[in-house]
């Protein structure tokens, strides 16, 4: 079941946010003009407003449905001056500077990527990125360094068995990085995040359940990725062990 914290707003209302959520929350810098794109209930933009993080936020999705959710939620609390609601598709319905924030989460990485590559001009006047991929978080950490991005910082998140992980990158020139790295993000290792021993040992576990599924397959396919799979392991398994001995 998963386990929500009750952040209490102003008055004697109170909402629910999932560790995750926080964990986005917990990168927007203060006072920035934020874009939620995909927003679904809008959580994160009340959230923003009510605790004084940013002034306005424009709250987008591509799913009427969720952004009538939404609208409901903006207007129950009375936030309609400074949570703007928009049906659209990723940056699409956002200006040039109009935000200096930018938070795409619950998305998967190959996609977050794509909604980027759509709208770079717009993506060019953003200062602030904010990613939670829920899958390929290798794919997209790829993409940002590929693309002009600097990942400044990462985040993780744990509901039940389930990790989550939260990317934070600038604009800029990245440099290559090591392989493994593209699997665990390298700023998690550097800050000795307090929940990257589990999260390495859920890899590594996922790693282990692929390989016993094609280790016995005679496909030349099957047997590199065999082979990629126990070299990405081995990397795994190293950098478990450097931060559990320190």
């Amino acid at each position: 079941m998963r386990i929500f914290n009750y952040i209490y707003l102003k008055g004697d209302r109170y909402m629910k946010l999932s560790n995750r959520l926080l964990e986005i929350i917990s990168f927007v810098p203060q006072d920035s003009i934020v874009a939620d794109i995909g927003t679904d209930h809008g959580y994160i933009p009340v959230y923003l407003i009510e605790q004084g993080i940013s002034n306005r936020v424009i709250a987008t999705d591509i799913s009427k449905k969720s952004l009538e959710k939404t609208i409901e939620y903006v207007r129950e609390l009375g936030l309609e001056k400074n949570i703007d609601t928009r049906l659209g598709d990723g940056f699409k319905v956002i200006e040039e500077d109009e935000v200096d924030t930018a938070i795409i989460a619950g998305m998967g990485g190959i996609l977050i990527g794509d909604i980027l590559e759509e709208s770079v001009e717009v993506i060019d006047s953003i200062t602030h990125f904010i990613f939670q991929p829920m899958v390929a978080s290798s794919e997209l950490r790829r993409y940002l360094v590929k693309n002009g991005f600097q990942i400044i910082d990462e985040g993780l998140a744990r509901e039940d068995d389930k990790f989550y992980e939260i990317i934070y990158a600038k604009r800029g020139k990245s440099s290559e990085i090591e392989e493994v790295n593209y699997e665990i993000g390298e700023r998690l290792i550097e800050k000795k995040h307090p929940l990257l021993g589990g999260f390495i040992k859920y890899k590594i576990g996922l790693l282990d359940k692929i390989s016993e599924e094609i280790k016995y397959k005679d496909s030349l396919k099957s047997r590199n990725r065999y082979i990629e799979i126990q070299k990405m392991r081995d990397s795994l398994q190293e950098v478990l062990s450097k931060i559990e001995g320190n």
